[in-house]
């Protein structure tokens, strides 16, 4: 019997391996894919809002040769905290189902079965994209992730979204020469939260026609080659390679509800827990890190939801 099993191998699952580690107690870390599986799959250029001293777990210094630290910067980081803590991982092993029994759980993957007296749930929310729920979307030009402009040369494209991942996505296939770029963007204009440093980069590229933008229009069909929106001016046809829907992505809200975890009755679907020491109104279930928000996945980041694991562990080392 565990003392407690964490579900999600990220930045703020490891941070909960090494504060249980530190209090002795008994835990096991999973993970459905790779050691901080979420940041493996950003796109290979991407650069951190935060600075690198925002970004260190468990007392090891993480030092960055820029300014914001790169996505390489921080996998070779992880890996090195995850090595010198000696952490209890188990990567590339799905969590099947969570069943409460009397005064544990039990939890079941395709590799085996696990008691524990205590969950947290620290999943994130990268690898569930939002659809756009239109005919055309399963074809295989259609993608919801993105790693490196290099497939886009010479391409028309489409890239439905307005915030940072659109808009890096819209800025870098361009100047990968791209044959074109297109933006099509729901809301009246580029994301509030886009980084300041990338903004008016985007918005000249607009403004010069570099990179075609329609705003306050709706994706409606996608077909081999091209694809049909609607904006205030009506329907529109254009020619189309590759449609990158960079439409954003949710928490595992599946997990919380099997599990029995309510929700506050607000647009974002936030899960009810205790801010004190982030137990769900299950007893023995604790949240950390991105899920806590809801669908407002902007709300927390590594750098202010890394005391979520100093909470978690004291509560249950208290028990």
């Amino acid at each position: 019997m565990l003392d407690v099993i964490i579900i999600g191998a990220g930045p703020i699952g490891l941070a909960c391996g090494i504060e249980a580690k530190k209090k002795g107690l008994n835990y096991l870390i999973i993970d459905k894919g790779t050691l901080v599986n979420s940041i493996y799959h950003y796109p290979m250029n991407m650069t951190f809002f935060s600075t690198s001293d925002k970004l260190e777990i468990g007392s090891i210094p993480f030092i960055s040769h820029n300014s914001k630290p790169t996505r390489a910067e921080a996998l070779e980081y992880y890996r090195r905290v995850a090595s010198h803590w000696k952490l209890n991982i188990n990567l590339y092993e799905e969590v099947n189902n969570i069943d409460k029994q009397n005064e544990f759980y039990k939890i079941s993957t395709q590799k085996g079965i696990y008691s524990a007296s205590n969950l947290i749930i620290a999943t994130g929310f990268y690898d569930r994209p939002y659809f756009l729920d239109i005919p055309g979307e399963d074809l295989p030009k259609v993608k919801h992730y993105y790693s490196e402009p290099h497939p886009y040369f010479g391409m028309d494209l489409v890239v439905v979204g307005a915030a940072n991942s659109a808009v890096d996505v819209a800025l870098e296939t361009y100047r990968k020469e791209a044959k074109s770029v297109t933006m099509i963007i729901r809301e009246k204009e580029i994301g509030m939260n886009v980084k300041y440093w990338v903004k008016p980069d985007i918005l000249n590229r607009i403004k010069e026609g570099s990179i075609k933008a329609y705003f306050e229009a709706e994706m409606e069909l996608i077909t081999p080659n091209e694809v049909c929106f609607s904006d205030l001016n009506g329907e529109h046809h254009i020619k189309n390679d590759f449609v990158l829907a960079m439409t954003g992505y949710e928490p595992n809200f599946e997990m919380l509800e099997n599990i029995g975890v309510d929700f506050h009755q607000d647009e974002f679907k936030t899960p009810i827990y205790n801010s004190k020491n982030m137990e769900s109104n299950i007893k023995g279930v604790y949240l950390a890190g991105v899920v806590c928000g809801g669908y407002k996945t902007n709300k927390w980041f590594i750098e202010n939801s890394r005391v979520h694991a100093i909470q978690v562990i004291e509560s249950i080392s208290k028990k």
